[in-house]
């Protein structure tokens, strides 16, 4: 039987295992991928301790298949889906889990995978580079306009700063020392995180910026907010709804189309967003990957490959 890995209930690593699992059957609307490549991100282990994206209701139905992307093969497709046929190379947005060796792809939410990009960086691109990319189309910044990212050393922060750039816009990463090399290969201005970071980004930025994309929250975010020239150009991925909204501004509003996903593969074709994998994990080691996510140590993304 095929295997996943899932959690078994709601708390730590402890809840995590391999399981058999029937092959799914695609419903209307969705198609069955045989998984080559399945992206590792923060939001995977965050689900697992009981988190609830905006907008989720329900009780969930244990055990979870653990991730939100992933790229492979069609296998099969559901009632009503066009423009997708068995053997078709795809990727997009999971419906129930990805570390597995089948996974279901909303259609609407899944694009055909360019042949000029490999399944391990397709695999990236629905979550970490889809929200930068939406993101950045909500700011809708002119050319030449000075765009701040905090967590900019993270998957959506590394993304954000290559596609701001691809759009014409003068970038400003807060990220740690130690990952200032990185950010300024993105083609930002690196401003230390830590105690002054906001003086830090005046002194860059003496006329503060023009919009500000906050992928942190809490303390980070509000000392955000006063950098914004403009309060409705402050946006973030990285706090609830209400945090931001006191401070004048609003969350990401995230598309979740196949037209976002076409977008951000076509800058990878173009070289223009390079999606960083720099770890990557067989499906039978799918905990270490996210433990990597998990611990902080993560250095651009993680990446679990199924074998075919």
């Amino acid at each position: 039987m095929p295997k996943a890995y899932v959690f078994t209930r709601y708390g730590g690593p402890d809840t995590e295992a391999f399981v058999d699992v029937d092959r799914p059957r695609p419903g209307p609307g969705q198609i069955l991928i045989a998984v080559r490549a399945a992206g590792v991100n923060p939001v995977d282990w965050k689900l697992r301790t009981g988190f609830r994206r905006p907008g989720e209701s329900g009780e969930p139905v244990f055990p979870l298949v653990f991730g939100s992307e992933a790229s492979g093969v069609v296998e099969e497709v559901g009632e009503g889906v066009t423009g997708f046929a068995a053997g078709d190379e795809v990727f997009g947005n999971t419906a129930a889990g990805g570390y597995a060796q089948y996974a279901l792809l909303p259609a609407e939410v899944a694009a055909h995978k360019p042949a000029a990009v490999p399944f391990t960086d397709a695999a990236t691109l629905p979550v970490a580079a889809a929200t930068a990319y939406d993101g950045l189309r909500q700011l809708d910044l002119p050319t030449g306009a000075t765009v701040l990212v905090t967590g900019a050393g993270g998957g959506v922060g590394a993304a954000a700063l290559q596609i701001a750039r691809s759009f014409g816009l003068r970038v400003l990463g807060v990220a740690s020392e130690g990952k200032k090399d990185f950010v300024e290969s993105l083609g930002a201005v690196h401003v230390p995180s830590g105690p002054g970071w906001s003086e830090r980004v005046r002194a860059a930025a003496p006329d503060g910026a023009d919009g500000v994309y906050d992928l942190v929250g809490g303390e980070a975010l509000r000392e955000a907010a006063g950098l914004a020239a403009d309060r409705a150009k402050l946006i973030t991925a990285g706090a609830p709804g209400p945090d931001v909204e006191a401070l004048g501004g609003a969350r990401v509003r995230r598309a979740r189309t196949a037209a976002v996903l076409d977008a951000v593969a076509e800058l990878v074709v173009r070289g223009a967003l390079d999606p960083h994998v720099t770890q990557t994990f067989p499906l039978e080691r799918a905990a270490e990957a996210l433990r990597t996510v998990e611990d902080g140590h993560a250095r651009g993304k993680v990446v679990i490959e199924v074998a075919a």
